[in-house]
């Protein structure tokens, strides 16, 4: 697919490196040079300066031809205004990043539509709705759901009192039938594990089921569900602000900011919130804001380092979940090293929802892409495809991948050395990071 994207930042960077990577021609417009030339240096992607919303640089990157045309520019105006341009010279799909959050408001799609931008997105939006998801279900790591949910995939760190710690996976697989290991996180490694692989502790394990066997793995991982009432939040970030017009009504939530200008408007944008002046850093301030009753502590200051010790912090001072804004890459995985319970990046959450968007132009498939290093994608399986020719076992399947599951009349199902994909089946796959693109003679 061609696909064009305007805007060189966190999120335009990452989402073109990862597209390049999966062979997508790519080109990546911004009117920053010398951010273009890091960019045009390292990856396989071609870069054209000059300003998004011009429609001779639209011409010239060959937005009139392109498949999504996509605008993350830090600027929402620039933003619509570009992929109504784009629209109007030809792109089959636009996408636009917002930064309000009555723009996703079902009743106004039309209008924008009718502006030609197909599809918005709200970065902060979707990280408050990943925070509420660690909420819910505050014994994992990572939640993705597959297929509207018919099939699970769950991320959980396993400690010593786990009672599946030691295990070879062949083993596992012999005792636990609900259940498939789709890869492991070992420190800053991702393993797409074979059957000799035993669990150890520490290890996060990718865990693939059908929804009604997801509880039995807490039992299994050694882990407990917590009710969470009282929450406290480090930065009025605009992650805050969503997470607070979200889930006020359910969360009794109190949020401490450093800036004074900050603390005067949050009331008005956060009516329904506690808000303290003060600076969460500093222990004395979160004991006496009452740490100490707190069910979860999340932090989302501009640093992530800042955010990785004080959730640290809140742990030692007895918090059972804590939750920490990680922005930059290569922290996340001593993050989840740490004893930290969950993880949020905006580049990596925007990032999967625009390659939904993506394989969604395609054909019928998603992808999720909330971890730094690995990719699950969804693929719809059609007729004569190499991959309906016989058992799974009996496949010649591409080293750092495997098949997690898949979906059949509508019903997700586990996938075993035995089974045969037939057409229209949907399959999951996991894999390492740019793997992705190994595996399509398979399904040709």
């Amino acid at each position: 697919m061609k696909i064009v994207i305007a805007g060189a930042g966190e999120v335009g960077s990452h989402l073109a490196r990862l597209l390049s990577r999966e062979k997508q021609d790519v080109i990546l417009i911004d009117n920053n040079a010398e951010r273009l030339a890091i960019l045009d240096a390292d990856n396989n992607l071609m870069t054209l300066k000059g300003r998004p919303i011009s429609f001779k640089t639209q011409k010239a990157s060959g937005t009139d031809q392109c498949d999504l045309f996509i605008a993350v520019t830090p600027d929402e105006t620039q933003n619509v205004l570009a992929c109504s341009m784009a629209k109007s010279i030809g792109a089959k799909k636009t996408l636009a990043r917002i930064d309000n959050y009555e723009f996703l408001d079902s009743n106004n799609r039309d209008y924008f539509m009718r502006l030609g931008v197909n599809s918005l997105i709200y970065p902060e939006y979707l990280a408050a709705h990943e925070i509420i998801t660690a909420l819910h279900r505050n014994w994992v790591r990572h939640w993705f759901e597959i297929h509207d949910g018919k099939l699970i995939i769950v991320g959980v760190k396993v400690r010593d009192n786990a009672k599946i710690i030691g295990m070879q996976l062949k083993e596992f697989a012999m005792v636990e039938h609900n259940f498939h290991v789709a890869a492991i996180k070992r420190r800053h490694d991702t393993i797409i594990p074979r059957g000799d692989d035993r669990i150890l502790p520490n290890d996060i394990l990718y865990f693939v089921c059908t929804p009604e066997h997801v509880n039995e793995l807490i039992d299994l991982c050694g882990k407990q569900q917590h009710r969470i009432r009282r929450v406290l939040v480090m930065g009025g970030s605009r992650i805050a602000i969503c997470l607070s017009a979200l889930a006020s009504d359910e969360f009794k939530i109190k949020l401490i900011e450093n800036d004074m200008s900050k603390c005067r408007s949050l009331p008005e944008t956060c009516p329904q919130c506690d808000i303290v002046h003060g600076d969460a850093r500093d222990i004395d301030t979160l004991r006496e804001e009452g740490i100490m009753d707190t069910d979860a502590f999340i932090a989302l200051s501009d640093s992530s380092e800042t955010n990785i010790l004080t959730c640290l912090t809140a742990k030692e001072l007895g918090v059972k979940k804590t939750i920490a804004e990680v922005e930059d890459l290569q922290f996340i995985s001593e993050a989840e090293n740490l004893n930290i319970g969950t993880i949020i990046n905006k580049k990596l959450i925007a990032s999967s929802s625009i390659f939904q968007i993506l394989l969604d132009a395609d054909t019928g498939s998603s992808k999720c892409l909330a971890l730094a290093d690995a990719e699950v994608a969804e693929i719809e399986v059609r007729p004569k495809s190499k991959i309906t020719r016989g058992p799974v076992r009996s496949l010649d399947l591409p080293y750092g991948m495997t098949i997690a599951g898949l979906i059949r009349n509508n019903q997700g199902m586990l996938v075993t050395g035995n089974t045969v994909i037939e057409p229209g089946d949907y399959v999951v796959i996991f894999c390492l990071g740019g793997a992705l693109h190994k595996i399509e003679k398979l399904f040709k």
